[in-house]
């Protein structure tokens, strides 16, 4: 074999492996598209069952407040009622004291689940948290400012349980 023949042959070789090495290239450009893709799509899918979560956490949360506050709602009464006993003038003092503890039994039931008296006297009145069932003209008062309490709202969270019934003044 003359040089020439080498020279050929070598090329040729050479040739070959470049040939190999740009398809080697253009699989390794290939298999790093498919990754990124596979990539994108699991990070999709992460932050949408984390967005699920979070949505499920929210529901769930919700309906627990909207539960406790229509169980909460049929006793609302009988803690209007054991308030307004406590108020009456009584000669027996140890009947009072017993009252007096039902009712803070009552009210420590409520804020340990979180149910919270709705703060009405001296407060603006807030249709979303009170109810007025009359009003009143007084200067010394400011606008809208709630005068006087006749039944006691509470709520839970965001959600009310029970409007506060209040007199406004001007």
């Amino acid at each position: 074999m003359d040089k020439e023949e080498i020279n050929d042959k070598t090329k040729e070789e050479q040739n070959k492996k470049a040939d190999e090495i740009i398809e080697l290239k253009k699989q390794i450009e290939s298999q790093k598209v498919q990754i990124d893709e596979t990539e994108d799509r699991l990070k999709r899918v992460a932050a949408e069952f984390d967005n699920y979560k979070k949505r499920n956490t929210k529901e769930r949360d919700s309906m627990y407040n909207s539960l406790v506050a229509d169980i909460i709602a049929n006793f609302l009464p009988v803690i209007d009622n054991l308030e307004k006993a406590v108020e009456t003038e009584t000669k027996d003092e140890e009947y009072k004291k017993g009252i007096e503890l039902v009712l803070k039994q009552f009210k420590d039931v409520l804020a340990a689940r979180g149910i919270v008296e709705i703060e009405a006297v001296g407060k603006t009145f807030d249709p979303e948290l009170h109810e007025a069932v009359s009003s009143v003209q007084d200067e010394t008062r400011g606008e809208k400012e709630i005068v006087q309490e006749y039944r006691k709202g509470y709520m839970i969270g965001n959600k009310v349980i029970r409007h506060s019934m209040v007199i406004v003044a001007n």
